[in-house]
């Protein structure tokens, strides 16, 4: 049978989007071959680029590379750039090699669109690809930095005028980063913050159009609250280098201008021959096929399909509902069956305005502040889980929340403050030293000295026998600690009896036999208690399910010896700062153990704590798996069961 090949130009929203779904159908077909070909060997979160751009997070938050979206999967990723589509010879022509096809998804996005305003295009940073954001990201620390060092008011108030024009989402959320950036940048360089103006400027008169008027309100209030000037109605005809002119006859002195008015389709794509209508769009039915060729799709921003006359929003759904409808229709091509038309669907609205503010409007929830914030993220994950899998969620995590500087999260800096690893050295070596000594102590209690019996028995219920135990050994066993329990609880009674007059003497002893009133104060928490009662229910349901049901049945002789060995290896393993990880959770397990035994003391519960604080991988401060962990995380990044999973741990090493 013939080889079916479906070639999908462009790794963004949409061109991933459909790889995913297309791969997952075609995966145990060997006669249909897919291929995505991007110029960049990561997707972008075009989303969230303006937290680069703002410094808000590092440049790696925004890329997902596509090694490990598509890892072992059946869909070849290129890295190459197209320069021609033969459509009638079904041929891509890259600078690398030429891609044939029997299917083609174009996906190659948009660009900045400046409606011909001269000088903007020339004068103008945008932020619309990586590179855009890293652009405004150098630029915008070094004129503060300039700013430090001017001595003339005239050039410093330029140096420090940040404009955006645009109040969309990609301005509105470039002016929250600038506005938080500002704060930062000017305790670093010892400005006066009130010297650094942040303007919005718009033709409009609101911001964020798309949305309900509340929600603008609330936006646009929250703008003047932290200083940024919004100018409505202000029509920009032109720039020049260090100004923005403006319809009113004002013009602006600046040394940064962004530009975020609106976007078109990409050049590459009004240069294929296509139908095509305005902004390089290209003409599709509703089943997202060119209206010229019937094997060729069209996803995202370049999509010239029209609903109610009106052209699709250039927003991420968009990419998301063409790509699905796009995928199910190469499907039934190939494979037949049922055929779909475009139906979007979508969910609503978030804009955040910088770290600690913004508006939505999701499944018909109009929220503001910390929710409208918690609801992006939560998108945002649900996105990376769906694409990269879990990995790729803790990364997003991690830059969001846990790498966090300068309070630049809507949780402040709470869980970013981090402890240099050497100072719970010594903690981590006594953690182990004591189960060390745990273990060595059970062996000097005869716990591997066989022949005297078995030492554990008391840890089953009564009339239970462990295997390899004699039933008259178990049951003189269970009469000598049954008589040592009573002798113990004998002794603390007569103990307990002879404290009392004790004191009495001693207070008269004190008074010289004058009466005395004395106060006796009884401990408020005796932390030598086991922390479940050994008789309470739980203690007795896992008596009797998992010691009477399962470790009853193992030799004593093999239990004990796990037991010492167990308490062993994990004190080697903390001390030694070896699989630290492994270690700590296994004393973490332990601990549960003889918690629900009733073994386990008030007092011992800082082996709980100190664990917990071990799993944060302190075994790389002065111990073994400094050299180990790479090691096996690279080994563990190539192996096809994390690439088929997406289960890696940090970047695929194939």
């Amino acid at each position: 049978m013939t080889t079916k090949k479906i070639l999908i130009l462009g790794g963004g929203y949409g061109g991933v989007w459909a790889g995913k779904i297309l791969e997952k159908h075609f995966r145990k077909s060997k006669n249909v071959e897919i291929t995505l070909v991007d110029k960049r060997p990561f997707h972008t979160l075009m989303t969230e680029l303006h937290e680069v751009a703002g410094w808000r997070t590092e440049p790696e938050s925004v890329q997902v590379l596509f090694k490990k979206i598509f890892g072992a999967k059946r869909i070849n990723v290129a890295l190459d750039t197209i320069e021609k589509v033969d459509f009638e010879a079904k041929k891509a022509i890259g600078k690398a090699q030429t891609y044939e096809f029997d299917y083609i998804i174009l996906g190659v996005g948009a660009e900045p669109e400046f409606f011909g305003i001269p000088g903007v295009a020339e004068n103008s940073f945008t932020l619309w690809s990586f590179e855009d954001a890293m652009k405004i990201r150098t630029h915008v620390e070094e004129k503060f930095y300039e700013a430090s060092l001017e001595t003339d008011p005239v050039k410093r108030k330029k140096l420090l005028s940040f404009v955006v024009a645009g109040a969309g989402f990609t301005g509105i959320e470039m002016i929250g980063e600038l506005l938080d950036y500002r704060d930062v940048m000017c305790r670093k360089y010892f400005l006066d913050p009130k010297e650094a103006r942040v303007l919005n400027i718009e033709a409009l008169p609101s911001i964020l159009p798309i949305l309900e008027e509340p929600l603008r309100a609330k936006a646009e209030k929250y703008l003047q609250k932290r200083r940024c000037e919004v100018m409505l109605n202000s029509a920009i005809i032109g720039a020049e280098p260090g100004k923005v002119l403006l319809k009113s006859g004002e013009i602006v002195e600046t040394e940064t201008f962004i530009w975020t008015c609106g976007v078109k389709g990409s050049s590459f794509a009004g240069q294929l021959g296509l139908p095509a209508g305005k902004r390089n769009r290209i003409d599709c039915d509703m089943e997202l096929k060119s209206t010229k060729y019937p094997f060729v799709y069209v996803v995202g921003d370049i999509s010239g399909l029209l609903l109610e006359g009106k052209p699709l929003a250039q927003i991420v759904e968009t990419a998301h509902f063409t790509a699905e409808a796009v995928a199910k229709n190469i499907i039934a091509d190939i494979d037949g069956g049922e055929r779909h038309h475009f139906k979007p669907n979508y969910h609503g609205f978030m804009i955040s305005i910088g770290s600690h503010y913004g508006v939505s409007n999701a499944a018909g929830m109009k929220t503001s502040g910390f929710i409208a914030l918690a609801i992006k993220h939560l998108i945002n994950v649900w996105y990376l889980l769906n694409i990269a899998g879990i990995d790729q969620v803790w990364e997003y995590l991690r830059h969001e929340f846990l790498d966090m500087k300068n309070r630049r999260s809507f949780v402040g800096d709470f869980a970013s403050y981090k402890i240099r690893p050497y100072w719970p050295l010594l903690l981590r070596m006594w953690l182990g030293l004591m189960w060390i000594f745990e273990g060595i102590n059970k062996i000097g209690e005869g716990w591997l000295a066989f022949s005297t019996g078995s030492k554990t028995g008391w840890m089953f219920s009564p009339g239970v026998v462990q295997a390899g135990v004699k039933v008259a050994e178990a049951t003189s066993g269970a009469s000598e600690a049954s008589v040592a329990a009573t002798s113990a609880a004998s002794a603390t009674v007569s103990a307990a009896a002879a404290a009392p007059a004790a004191t009495s003497a001693a207070s008269a002893a004190t008074s010289g036999g004058t009466e005395a009133v004395t106060q006796t104060f009884k401990a408020v928490w005796d932390l030598t208690k086991p922390i479940l009662n050994p008789d309470s229910g739980i203690v007795t349901w896992f008596r009797h399910t998992f010691m009477d049901g399962i470790f009853a049945y193992l030799p004593f002789t093999f239990f004990q010896v796990m037991i010492v060995a167990m308490e062993i290896v994990i004190g080697l393993g903390l001390f030694g700062g070896c699989f630290t990880w492994l270690a700590a959770f296994g004393s973490l397990g332990m601990c549960l153990i003889f918690t629900l035994s009733g073994m386990f003391a008030w007092n011992q519960v800082w082996f709980v704590f100190a664990a917990i604080l071990m799993l944060g991988g302190l075994g790389r401060s002065f111990g073994f798996d400094y050299w180990l962990i790479p090691a096996i995380k690279h080994w563990w990044n190539g192996t096809r069961f994390a690439r088929k999973w997406h289960f890696y741990a940090g970047d695929p090493t194939k």
